[in-house]
């Protein structure tokens, strides 16, 4: 479990991409009683070449996971980080105190997808992921069930709720943990 000597909490959200993830994080650093870190993996990946190759066809990086981890584990023990990417079973369980797997409509997912550009073969994979709730799957396999928190994503109406829940635990996180409401 999680560490209990961090001053904040790391929180990871995640979701088939196109369910607003990096929008979240960011609405939720900036609103956060507690400083928050975003680092957005798949950027971080990139910008530090952690990856073995470009799949060209995927129009995607395959991730040098344990060098990915290397990297991320000082600033994650510290605490006071939302990691945000498409994928949560990498991160180790001790990693996380929330986990939030944000979910969209496949159609609305479908329509984000396009208006990023991503290839037909692409858009159908993930929203595919999706509908078989993969992602979630994935989490609620991965990390204590108490920690995994399904939300939904489909309008800022969602994300404004969604945000100011995240806000909510985290005060309620700091509480618990010795720190100022």
């Amino acid at each position: 479990m999680a560490s209990a000597s961090r001053q904040a909490p790391v929180i990871v959200i995640t979701g088939t991409p196109g369910t607003g993830k990096s929008t979240h994080a960011q609405i939720l650093a900036d609103e956060s009683p507690v400083p928050l870190k975003h680092i957005n993996v798949g950027d971080w990946v990139k910008e530090r070449g952690l990856y073995e190759e470009y799949d060209q066809e995927w129009q995607s990086y395959t991730v040098d996971e344990d060098r990915l981890l290397d990297e991320l584990e000082p600033i994650v023990s510290e605490g006071g980080v939302i990691l945000d990417w498409h994928t949560c079973e990498a991160f180790p369980e001790r990693w996380a105190d929330l986990v939030i797997v944000l979910r969209c409509d496949h159609t609305k997912l479908w329509e984000r997808l396009e208006k990023r550009g991503y290839p037909l073969k692409k858009i159908k994979e993930n929203n595919e992921a999706e509908i078989m709730q993969v992602v979630l799957d994935e989490a609620r396999s991965s990390y204590p069930v108490e920690i995994v928190v399904e939300l939904q994503s489909e309008g800022m109406e969602d994300l404004e709720a969604n945000v100011a829940r995240m806000v909510e635990w985290i005060k309620i996180w700091r509480k618990e943990h010795g720190g100022e409401s």
